[in-house]
């Protein structure tokens, strides 16, 4: 409680010398008085709660961003404003990260039509003013939508994809459009260069979404979208100290988005922190008509995927740990698994000490029963389905994935991976049969978590540390494997949400991720025991190349 000094406030109220003053004051007084004895009070003369908290455009959380507009701190011309400048100082210059491919040039207008908006009626959205990074395999009918490929350099939908439309909608800015893995390739750069890891850019940053994951770990948006088909969205969330979640299937919309596998595309949010990502997924998750498979999701999602977020949520939990690596390429013996073992072991005895109780380790099938389940688990292109894709466009350059191939614009990598999916369909028998075993699969691991009554699965997102770029990305058709280590593979091969968290740093000052799997429909308690997490280790920290900048608040 607040000491409160009666006498000296007598005194003052006597000095006043004016009757009415003199009643004001002792009003004021006796207010004081009672709100201190309810235990909530404060001194008169203690005016430091009414200040605003500053504001810090580094590691800024859509909190702090409206805490800032309410309080006129800053505007939204302002925001998009300062976050335009950190693109133009890192993402060419400085590290040369190459995080964005296209800045949309209607940026500062739809800023300033928001702050009218705000002065005028309050906040457009829950997402009024939130700056967002966006994969390039998104349509936008205002800037290009390229794929990562010179084929589509200057080509621009007549239409928005429906999570575009579904954030503008919410309020947020689309500040641009970001670098990706050409045709959504693993990571072996794009016609317009390569991307660099934020905290290293001698290193890969993961993909195919590695623009997004380097551009808001370098602060260079407050959000972004990823696309996950294989792990593109995890993979980069995890080299980069990020949160990432992969959907269940049928949550989010793709209507809009060049397909690679119908059954194991996803779209989900990608953000600093988790309460951010879950906010994003309240924006663009739900039924969309043009994208008939959310009908699946038509009452599975919650008011709001805030609602369990409390910093005891992993208390009571059980929780499956898996150890055993889920990559052929990984190597136990090498330094460098050695060194994210260290940071994953941790993570996991903290989950522990939080109160989850750990099934550690957890029983697995042989060789972890063949995750890719034959064609129905290929990232694709398949070309019926592309071919369909691009023939909703009137404007686009190319009408199929021959013409594609064909253009001599595509990288040499690029081109032999996409030539798999000439004469490919999802109607084809290969196709049906891996979907039979897909299901097998999915049945095997439910079965799996029932019988441990498991919460949830938890695994390290890499078992090891990114690679080097190799020096003849663009141009060789062999670039080595820059996947190494991988275990993203079992979220899409089963069809289950997973969501990856930042887990700490290596020895060589490399992210780590901890990734968390959960039944279908289940990412409010995968962001439940995440949050949890997170609070209590604060294991993010913002790449040491790009600081902010001269001048930033």
């Amino acid at each position: 409680m607040v000491s409160i000094n009666r006498s000296r406030i007598a005194r003052q109220c006597l000095r006043s010398g004016v009757a009415l003053r003199l009643m004001a004051c002792l009003l004021t007084t006796l207010l004081t008085l009672a709100s201190a004895a309810a235990g909530g009070g404060v001194a008169a003369q203690d005016n430091r709660a009414a200040q605003p908290r500053a504001f810090h455009l580094q590691e800024a959380t859509i909190a702090d961003v409206h805490a800032a507009l309410n309080s006129r701190a800053i505007t939204c011309r302002a925001l998009v404003d300062l976050y335009l400048a950190r693109i133009e100082a890192y993402n060419k210059s400085g590290p040369a990260i190459n995080a964005v491919q296209n800045i949309n040039p209607h940026a500062r207008q739809e800023a300033e039509r928001l702050d009218a908006a705000f002065l005028s009626t309050g906040p457009v959205g829950p997402l009024h003013c939130v700056p967002v990074l966006v994969k390039d395999q998104v349509e936008t009918r205002d800037m290009p939508t390229t794929y990562g490929s010179a084929v589509f350099k200057d080509f621009i939908p007549e239409r928005d994809a429906t999570v575009v439309a579904k954030l503008k909608a919410a309020g947020a800015v689309i500040v641009a459009k970001s670098t990706m893995g050409e045709f959504a390739s693993a990571y072996a750069g794009s016609a317009f260069g390569v991307s660099r890891n934020a905290y290293d850019p001698l290193r890969v940053p993961s993909g195919s979404s590695s623009g997004t994951g380097a551009g808001i770990a370098a602060n260079l948006a407050m959000v972004g979208i990823v696309e996950d088909t294989g792990g593109s969205g995890r993979g980069p969330a995890a080299v980069h100290s990020l949160v990432a979640l992969r959907p269940t299937v049928q949550l989010v919309s793709r209507f809009g988005m060049m397909p690679g596998n119908p059954i194991r595309d996803t779209l989900g949010p990608l953000a600093r922190t988790v309460r951010d990502a879950a906010l994003v997924l309240d924006a663009i998750a739900g039924y969309d008509a043009n994208d008939p498979m959310t009908a699946y999701a038509y009452g599975q999602t919650p008011a709001t995927y805030t609602a369990l977020l409390t910093t005891d949520g992993l208390r009571g939990t059980r929780i499956g740990v898996i150890r055993d690596p889920m990559d052929n390429t990984t190597d136990t013996k090498s330094d460098d698994y050695r060194r994210v073992r260290v940071v994953t072991d941790e993570a996991i005895a903290d989950l522990a000490k939080l109160g989850a109780k750990l099934v550690d380790p957890l029983p697995l099938p042989p060789r972890n029963a063949a995750l890719n389940t034959g064609s129905a688990g290929s990232a694709g292109p398949f070309e019926a389905e592309l071919n369909a894709y691009l023939a909703q466009h009137p404007n686009a350059p190319v009408k199929t994935l021959r013409e594609i191939v064909l253009s001599g614009k595509v990288l040499p990598r690029r081109t032999r991976e996409i030539m798999t999916g000439i004469g490919r369909s999802t109607s084809d028998p290969g196709y049906v049969q891996g979907l039979a075993a897909r299901e097998q699969l999915r049945l095997l691991w439910l079965k799996i978590m029932a019988d441990a009554r498991l919460d949830a699965i938890v695994y390290a997102t890499f078992d090891h540390q990114p690679t080097l770029i190799p020096e003849d990305v663009l141009t060789s058709v062999e670039v080595g494997d820059y996947r190494a280590g991988s275990n993203r593979a079992l979220s899409p091969s089963v069809g289950f949400p997973s969501l990856t968290v930042p887990a700490g740093f290596t020895s060589d000052k490399l992210p780590v991720g901890l990734e968390f799997m959960g039944r279908p429909f289940a990412e409010a308690t995968l962001f439940k025991l995440a949050y949890a997490y997170e609070q209590a280790t604060h294991r993010r920290r913002p790449p040491p190349l790009t600081p902010p900048l001269p001048g930033e608040p």
